[in-house]
């Protein structure tokens, strides 16, 4: 297997389709699906964990999370729709069951919920049975099943009563249905005709109540299955009202989601607008108090868009602080609801959750090499520019045109962009991206800078120019595919280029003389992407022919099987230790290199949609993936050990940022107005300080010489008082001693006179000199206002000037372009009569050619008729020798069966011989013995 592996890292997007998709884990994390996987966000510490989707499954259809929160169920359609359980405490989320509708069959199921005791799980399957599944899910037991509508009318959603495991609330279009489990079967508690009535969502207030919305913006409470009451976004009617109106159509906005909380509860009120409602102290009464809706988007051509989201799922958090909603645009977002209620005079709005997503297919992915750039361009009009290292959204910028492709140069201050009628250059400022040049590129679906950022190559349908990125003029012209281009890479030294095609073409272009370096063709393979090798060697290409093909020098060297499935795209580390491949269902995989005919790869769930761009960051670092499914993934890629991979080098990002020059002068402008404005504000606020502090002042010192005379008149009163005591008690003290006390009492007076007068002079010093301090502080003020005044006339005198000083430029600027679009027209005219005359002699001599070439086929016509009769005689020939090896090969048999019969008679005639010879020296004996003994007779 591969010694190189990916891991998940950080993802950006939402999936659409998929119902509730949006959920809380806790009060800090939220579970929302993105191309093939289930994402936990953490929305303070902006960290994200993965939960996988299976294997061959064609999508997620719906998710739902346990009352405890420690469950999450995830609905995936295929051949065999299942649900599938995980365990969201355990730290890789762990599955834990996989549920599915036995016996029954069953594509998909649309919605689905726990019980109050997440003990039990009920999953409505979809058409054309729509049958309600009841499970005991940890035994993967179904407790019970019952058909819950006709084939016309879809069910929306189905929920748990929140204080009982065994009653179910199940709504759709002209359904709204309770059931009970009871002795094991699902029967229904209530009867009510509401064929009329669309059910999008609906949610649980009480044990007994249910509140339903309905496509026609009303929203009807249910009591004991009973209709109680029906109320609209503005008005509140009686049942008997509601019935008198049937089904007449109503102008109110869909209530596509719902849910409740402690004080009330929240439902969408048609695009872009969710209202609270609340309880009020009249009974089964509900008041709306607030109205929130989604801001228009300063950064698109049509900010009121953004207005027209419909919301698909709302949640609240487990605090009731923080509520949360997705849009069919795959956008999420989120409010502080006390801070919703807070702002009571003003309107309320939605911010993102965590960034702006992608709401169209991805049709570009770039990177550079000075930054930790991304970027990404989409059918929804927008490009976007991503940081993978901080894992934020640095820039968005919406456009009147498609973007089909996007290059970032490899400083990362500028980014090429081709759209449905140009091709763009544009800067990448520190707020906006701004175009500065414009080429006649229509429908440019591929364009990429050259590694030394020089150069770029752009795709205009059979066609590939290169132009100089500093002149802009048109370099080179690469003719030659049959099909419109699909892919082009650079290689490393810039020196080729290599490009593959709808016809089946892998060329590789000098891009000094753009003569073709070599080419491999295979008309039975549409290509649809292409890199090369390190080295420069090696060309690995992809297409409709699911296999991965390694040419070198012309020839395809191997080819690799993917399984019946087609690679879209492919892309190789800067190492050339693996391979990375994104297939037409989604998944990525990692590709061990060197080939081999074996399938030696790992296999990633990725997006939910075929893989549209492929991309290794230049310090292998990260693996980059986008795809039709709206979603850009990161991915860290590591070895078997979980390390990341050597680098060459240390790579340190530049920080430079690009800002014209009139954005700066306007953003100096701003910051000094800022400043004179908070120097004045700092002023008044100082002079206010002053002021308090000496009115404080003069108000103690008032209050203590108001003090001091009232009591100097006291005392004085005192003394008056004894003075009239002693002369009616001391009649008969002498004048001498009255006259005494008389002075010492006038003495006193004067003295304490003396003394307030002294104080009161003190005081109009200190009220002089505050009213000296205050007029100075508004002479400043009044000196910085006319200094403020004079730069802003003089800066307006200047900038004045200079408009006119454009304006004559601008107006020479016309003139010129007015000559030379005039020598244009002049060398256009004559280009135009050389191009007719060359194409005349061109046609002349090619229609010579086509002469010759004709006779020259017609001649072989009667030399390949020849040849075919030659070939069928010989042909014959050849049958007939082989009839008669075939009969020499019967008789061959035959004669070898003969001679193993006679070979076996031959051993048999051996053994006779030996046999015999054997009897033949016994009788040779006994003949020796019979003359012996007759010898000895003789003797005797």
């Amino acid at each position: 297997m591969a010694s190189v592996v990916a891991q998940c890292h950080y993802i950006f997007g939402l999936r659409t389709g998929v119902i509730n998709n949006i959920c809380y884990f806790d009060e800090q994390t939220v579970i929302f699906p993105c191309g093939n996987n289930c994402v936990r966000y953490n929305i303070d510490q902006r960290w994200q964990r993965f939960i996988p989707g299976t294997e061959k499954s064609q999508g997620m259809q719906a998710l739902a999370i346990s009352a405890n929160r420690r469950y999450l169920a995830v609905s995936e359609r295929g051949e065999k729709g299942t649900i599938t359980v995980y365990d969201l405490q355990h730290e890789q989320s762990r599955k834990r069951k996989v549920l599915s509708g036995g016996e029954v069959p069953v594509l998909e199921f649309v919605s689905m919920a726990f019980s109050p005791d997440s003990k039990y799980l009920i999953g409505q399957a979809g058409a054309p049975d729509w049958t309600l599944f009841y499970w005991m899910w940890e035994k993967q037991k179904v407790m019970a099943s019952v058909k819950t509508t006709g084939s016309t009318n879809p069910i929306n959603q189905v929920s748990f009563n929140p204080q009982d495991n065994t009653q179910i609330c199940v709504s759709g279009n002209g359904v709204f249905k309770l059931f009970r489990y009871a002795e094991g079967a699902l029967k229904q508690s209530n009867f009510l005709k509401l064929e009329s009535q669309n059910f999008l969502s609906h949610t649980w207030m009480s044990e007994e109540r249910v509140i339903a919305g309905t496509e026609t913006g009303r929203l009807l409470v249910f009591e004991s299955g009973d209709l109680r009451w029906e109320m609209s976004v503005t008005t509140k009617r009686k049942p008997e009202e509601v019935k008198s109106e049937g089904a007449a159509p109503s102008r109110m906005p869909r209530i596509t989601a719902i849910t409740s909380y402690s004080k009330g509860f929240a439902c969408s009120a048609g695009p872009g607008t969710v209202c609270l409602f609340e309880k009020t102290e009249e009974k089964d009464n509900y008041r709306k108090t607030r109205e929130i809706r989604i801001p228009a988007d300063p950064c698109s051509n049509e900010p009121s868009h953004a207005e027209q989201q419909e919301m698909v799922t709302l949640c609240i958090s487990p605090s009731e602080e923080t509520l949360v909603t997705s849009t069919d645009r795959g956008q999420l977002y989120s409010i502080t609801l006390s801070s919703a209620e807070m702002s009571k005079g003003e309107q309320a709005h939605f911010e993102f959750l965590s960034h702006s997503f992608h709401s169209n297919i991805i049709t570009g992915l770039s990177i550079c090499i000075r930054k930790p750039l991304i970027a990404t361009c989409s059918l929804d009009h927008s490009v976007r520019i991503w940081n993978f290292e901080t894992n934020v959204l640095e820039l968005h910028k919406e456009f009147q045109e498609e973007a089909f492709s996007v290059a970032l140069h490899p400083s990362g201050l500028f980014i090429l962009v081709g759209f449905s009628d140009k091709l763009r250059l544009m800067n990448l400022l520190i707020d906006d991206v701004r175009t500065f040049k414009e080429f006649t590129v229509r429908g440019c679906r591929e364009c990429v800078f050259s590694h030394g950022g020089h150069m770029f190559a752009a795709v205009n349908g059979n066609l590939i120019h290169i132009y100089s990125s500093t002149t802009f003029d048109n370099l080179l012209n690469l003719k030659g595919h049959n099909g419109k281009v699909r892919a082009i890479v650079w290689s490393t030294d810039d020196s080729r280029l290599v490009s593959c095609g709808m016809d089946g073409a892998v060329y590789e272009w000098n891009t000094l003389n753009s003569k073709r370096e070599s080419e491999s063709v295979l008309k039975s393979c549409s290509y649809t992407g292409v890199t090369i090798s390190p080295d420069a060697k090696t060309i690995f290409a992809v297409g409709t022919d699911c296999t991965l093909k390694e040419i070198q020098d012309c020839q395809i060297l191997r080819e690799v099987a993917a399984d019946d499935v087609a690679y879209t795209t492919i892309a190789m580390s800067r190492s050339g230790r693996v391979l990375f491949a994104g297939t037409s269902i989604g998944t990525v995989r990692a590709i061990k290199y060197p080939l081999s005919t074996q399938k030696d790869w790992i296999e990633y769930q990725a997006h939910s949609g075929a893989v549209t761009k492929m991309v290794i960051t230049f310090d292998d670092q990260y693996l980059l993936t986008v795809s039709e499914d709206c979603c850009l993934l990161i991915w860290k890629i590591i070895d078997k050990e979980g390390r990341g991979l050597k680098r060459d080098k240390d790579i340190t990002y530049a920080e430079e940022i690009l800002i014209t020059k009139s954005d700066l002068e306007e953003k100096i402008m701003m910051e000094l107005k800022t400043r004179v404005e908070e120097l004045k504000m700092e002023n008044e606020y100082q002079l206010r300080l002053k002021d308090m502090n000496y009115n404080e002042k003069i108000k103690d010192l008032s209050e203590k010489f108001v003090q001091e005379i009232e009591s100097l008149k006291t005392k004085n009163q005192v003394l008056k008082t004894e003075k009239e005591k002693q002369e009616m008690s001391h009649l008969e003290v002498t004048r001498e001693v009255v006259e005494k006390h008389s002075r010492e009492q006038q003495d006193f007076e004067s003295t304490s006179n003396q003394k307030l007068m002294l104080e009161y002079e003190k005081y109009q010093e200190l009220q002089l000199k505050s009213q000296l301090m205050q007029e100075g502080y508004e002479r400043q003020l009044q000196a910085m206002e006319d200094s403020k005044g004079r730069a802003l006339e003089e800066l307006t005198l200047f900038y004045e000037a200079k408009l006119q000083e454009k304006m004559l430029m601008l107006g020479q600027c016309q003139d010129e372009s007015r000559q030379q679009m005039r020598e244009f027209e002049e060398s256009k005219k004559q280009m135009e009569e050389d191009g007719d005359r060359e194409i005349q002699d061109i046609r002349i001599k090619y229609e010579r050619k086509l002469r010759v070439e004709k006779e020259i086929n017609l001649r072989l016509k009667g030399e390949t008729g020849v040849m075919r009769k030659k070939f069928s005689s010989l042909q014959k020939d050849i049958d007939d020798r082989n009839v008669e090896i075939e009969k020499l090969r019967v008789e061959q048999q035959k004669l070898r069966g003969v001679i193993k019969s006679l070979e076996k008679d031959i051993l048999g005639l051996k053994k006779e011989i030996q046999e015999r010879d054997e009897t033949i020296q016994d009788k040779t004996h006994i003949v020796g013995l019979k003359k012996e003994i007759q010898e000895r007779d003789e003797t005797i």
